[in-house]
């Protein structure tokens, strides 16, 4: 039986994911000076971490962390632009969630989340999300206004050109996977990656669609074309900790 993953797609994440990833916004978040802070993002105590169950749920609050810090200014823009923030009812201490939680939304289009694990809900998230979702069509003006404003097919566009070009440079390179042989052997990691359709070929220079490579050095070293990382993600491999991102 397949075992359900915490990342699928672009669905949402757990409420645990969002809580993680604020608490990780806050203490990377920009700081700006006081009389140019329009948003506030309460005093700087940060609550202890959540602990998060698998690896997967922990890269997934990094990048989403990260995603939100890359696009801060843009999404403090968005929440005044569009006048769901200030908030008097959504205290400065839940900000840092109000703006991860309003990077996932925009990049699901605005969807609803769908999550079908089950996990205790967190008040805050279910509060924000809620928030949100009342007011998401004055979000999509307002992102849309900022697309418009910058000549932008999408928020990629906005973002500086050096950052695009680090985007572009990263978005090529392979993905680097480690086989964890104290749960899988490198041959039936290999049988269980061509049942999964992957072929294997000689250098990361073959490297197209479902296919992998071994590291000439390191053999318990994998790599595989970066547009497959949601694919291997939501694999059973990865599920059960044997293959590992690095």
């Amino acid at each position: 039986e397949r075992r359900k993953m915490t990342v699928v797609e672009k669905n949402g994440y757990h409420d645990s994911v969002y809580v993680s990833a604020a608490q990780i916004f806050q203490g990377i978040h920009t700081e700006k000076r006081r009389d140019r802070m329009v948003v506030w993002y309460g005093d700087d105590s940060v609550p202890p971490m959540v602990t998060l169950q698998d690896e997967h749920s922990q890269r997934a609050a990094y990048e989403l962390a990260f995603s939100a810090l890359k696009y801060q200014d843009l999404l403090e823009e968005i929440l005044l632009d569009s006048c769901v923030y200030p908030c008097p009812s959504i205290p400065d201490e839940l900000t840092s969630l109000l703006v991860v939680m309003l990077y996932d939304l925009q990049d699901r289009k605005f969807e609803p989340r769908q999550v079908f694990d089950e996990e205790e809900p967190v008040a805050e998230v279910q509060k924000i999300e809620h928030y949100l979702h009342s007011f998401r069509t004055k979000l999509a003006a307002a992102v849309a206004r900022c697309r418009i404003k910058n000549d932008a097919l999408s928020i990629e566009h906005i973002l500086p050109e050096t950052i695009q070009k680090q985007q572009l440079r990263a978005s090529a390179l392979p993905l680097c996977v480690w086989v964890n042989t104290l749960r899988i052997s490198l041959q039936d990691a290999f049988r269980d990656l061509k049942e999964e359709g992957f072929t294997r070929v000689e250098s990361v220079a073959d490297l197209d669609h479902y296919t992998y490579c071994v590291d000439q050095h390191c053999h318990d070293v994998l790599f595989f074309p970066s547009s497959l990382k949601e694919k291997l993600l939501n694999s059973d491999l990865f599920a059960d900790c044997k293959l590992l991102l690095q």
